[in-house]
């Protein structure tokens, strides 16, 4: 497009590939760990469990909202746990929903990002 003079639509691709390539990155988001570490150590630090997937906007939303505090919650990307999708199921009538975040033991589908980040 920018050989063939079009600036303007070469720069709104390279933005759209830009986007796309972040929302699809795994180095927007912590190093996950599988469900029974994450629990393991939300026990241990009261931190909460937050259930993802690559791809998902409100997952990335949520990240980019936490800010620098995100990385001190235990990511799981539940395409890469089988156990982790099941409980993501469990407690959202058989959908995968996410991002799920299960603090103190309650899952919370979706939650408002202020409010994760306080309890971060």
């Amino acid at each position: 497009m920018a050989a063939g003079g079009d600036g303007g639509g070469a720069v709104v691709v390279a933005v759209a590939g830009v986007t796309l390539a972040g929302v699809y990155s795994p180095l927007v988001f912590p190093r996950s760990v599988g469900v029974a570490e994450a629990r393991r150590r939300s026990a241990a630090d009261g931190r909460p469990v937050v259930f993802w997937r690559p791809g998902c906007a409100y997952c990335l939303r949520l990240r980019i909202r936490l800010g620098l505090r995100g990385g001190r919650a235990h990511w799981v990307n539940i395409w890469r746990d089988a156990e982790a999708a099941a409980a993501v199921r469990a407690v959202n009538d058989g959908n995968e929903t996410v991002p799920t975040v299960v603090v103190a033991g309650t899952a919370y589908t979706n939650p408002d990002p202020a409010w994760v980040r306080e309890r971060v």
